[in-house]
């Protein structure tokens, strides 16, 4: 009776605990959906701004805007200060989404400082911060107050200062860590260049444009427009990956609590049948010895 009270402890335990796993993905599945929304209409306007520029762009223009020079690398007297930004998210019980995230941030630290550059950190979410606290590298700049609703107010304050020192000579790249959102199960991190800025692809026979002002004017005025942009679809793309990860990361395990229950359950059943039968062997025997 001992052991078949355990298992009703233990079935009631795992039951309440799929409760709560199953409320956690009804609540990511409806956050998804918001998040998928703002990764969506964040596009047409990143596809402009690189067609535009990609219209607008020359080699000779190039020479004249800072954010598009390639810096020479440290071996030839370059800069050497690199800045990686990694975004993950301030809650967990997202399987290895965060893991994975930072897995990538370490991987691009380890080749950046093996080619001469002195790497600096800045990481979104508490996540990220909390390991590289752990094994003893700082962050240079840690946000928490971005959550899983960024603005592009917030991407402009993460890269303000970076394109003032690029433009200044003194940084030699901003390089993006993050998840790209391919779809709610399919969401792998990615990282991304954005400075130097990577002049996009020509989408073939250039327009005959008449410019007022002229090209390199609303150049000028676009590059950073696109450095801000890339880093808010950063952002947004992240904050649904969280929510798919964290959806898909509750099913397994309300499906999991679902299959615990179904053995405890057959096991307390069987339990609770032989001691049902050992009680009636028990009754039987005793009523044969009364009749001897």
């Amino acid at each position: 009776m001992a052991q078949t009270k355990a298992l009703r402890g233990r079935i009631k335990s795992v039951q309440n605990t799929r409760k709560i796993t199953r409320t956690m993905e009804l609540v990511s599945t409806s956050k998804l959906k918001r998040a998928q929304d703002r990764v969506v209409s964040a596009r047409p306007y990143a596809e402009a701004l690189a067609a535009v520029i990609a219209d607008l762009y020359t080699a000779e223009l190039a020479e004249s805007f800072p954010l598009l020079r390639r810096p020479a690398g440290p071996a030839a007297g370059g800069p050497k200060r690199a800045v990686i930004i990694l975004v993950t998210s301030n809650r967990g019980l997202a399987g290895g989404f965060n893991a994975g995230l930072i897995k990538e941030a370490r991987r691009r630290i380890e080749e950046l400082e093996a080619s001469g550059h002195t790497v600096e950190l800045h990481a979104v979410g508490k996540k990220g911060i909390g390991y590289f606290r752990y094994v003893g590298r700082m962050p240079a700049v840690q946000r928490i107050d971005i959550g899983d609703k960024p603005t592009v107010e917030h991407a402009t304050e993460l890269v303000a200062e970076l394109i003032t020192a690029f433009e200044q000579g003194t940084l030699a790249s901003v390089e993006l860590v993050y998840s790209r959102f391919v779809s709610a199960i399919s969401t792998p991190p990615a990282t991304l260049r954005i400075l130097p800025v990577e002049a996009p692809p020509a989408r073939g026979v250039r327009p005959d444009y008449l410019l007022k002002p002229g090209a390199d004017a609303i150049l000028g005025s676009l590059l950073p427009l696109y450095v801000r942009n890339a880093v808010y679809r950063g952002l947004v793309e992240t904050a649904a990956a969280e929510h798919g990860a964290r959806r898909t990361a509750m099913k397994n395990a309300t499906d999991n609590a679902g299959d615990i229950i179904h053995s405890l359950k057959r096991t307390y059943n069987r339990l609770r049948q032989a001691a049902i039968t050992q009680e009636i062997s028990e009754i039987v025997g005793g009523a044969a010895a009364l009749q001897d």
